[in-house]
């Protein structure tokens, strides 16, 4: 299983904060049942390779001053203008318990409907997955390549392996093929609008002012 190294942190003054950043680094928390709340900080880059190697939901030893627990990324916060990493939330796993986490939907393939002009639209983009650590999926791919117009998936009809449970609805709308946009029609140029222009004011009116 991979490793993570971290250190703890101890000042948690916010210019402590913005010093730990600019030094290339994040700072966290590890929690969980048996371990409490711990501040830490881990290097970005290491970071990121972690959860490029390991996937979102992956777990992974975090070893904190050489004590060494098995986490996963409970939270990620990102600096949506720098687009990095500004703080991480660890949990330490019970590997033999059940745990919720959120997975992405992924709709892979080329639906026929779409191919015919139709529109995919994916209303649901994460479901709600109960597992052991071990057994949580990065993310669930749909293929939606024999979709046609009008077709529609449910979250009754996503695969599974077997070894996780799907906690939504199973009547909830995932993605469907919508029809192709109807433009309206527009006259032509030079073409005149149908029915004559109505009169502003009315008939008696205009005969007081011509008598006045």
């Amino acid at each position: 299983m991979a490793t993570l190294q971290a250190n703890t942190r101890e000042d948690l003054r916010g210019s402590r904060l913005n010093k730990i950043r600019n030094d290339g680094n994040v700072p966290g928390v590890i929690y969980g049942k048996t371990i409490g709340n711990k501040p830490v900080t881990v290097e970005g880059s290491s970071l990121l390779k972690m959860i490029r190697e390991n996937g979102r939901n992956g777990v992974f030893k975090l070893d904190v001053d050489g004590q060494q627990t098995d986490v996963m990324i409970y939270d990620i916060q990102v600096d949506p203008l720098k687009n990095e990493v500004i703080h991480v939330d660890f949990y330490a796993a019970d590997m033999k318990s059940e745990l919720d986490a959120d997975v992405p939907v992924q709709a892979v393939g080329e639906a026929i409907g779409v191919k015919n002009g139709g529109v995919l639209q994916q209303s649901l983009h994460e479901v709600s997955v109960k597992a052991l650590p071990n057994d949580l999926p990065d993310s669930i791919e749909i293929d939606v390549s024999q979709l046609d117009v009008n077709d529609s998936l449910q979250v009754k009809d996503l695969k599974t392996s077997g070894k996780y449970e799907i906690n939504n609805d199973p009547e909830e709308s995932v993605l469907s093929i919508l029809p192709p946009t109807e433009q309206p029609n527009e006259p032509e140029v030079g073409e005149e609008p149908e029915g004559e222009p109505e009169l502003v004011g009315n008939e008696e009116g205009n005969k007081e002012g011509e008598e006045e």
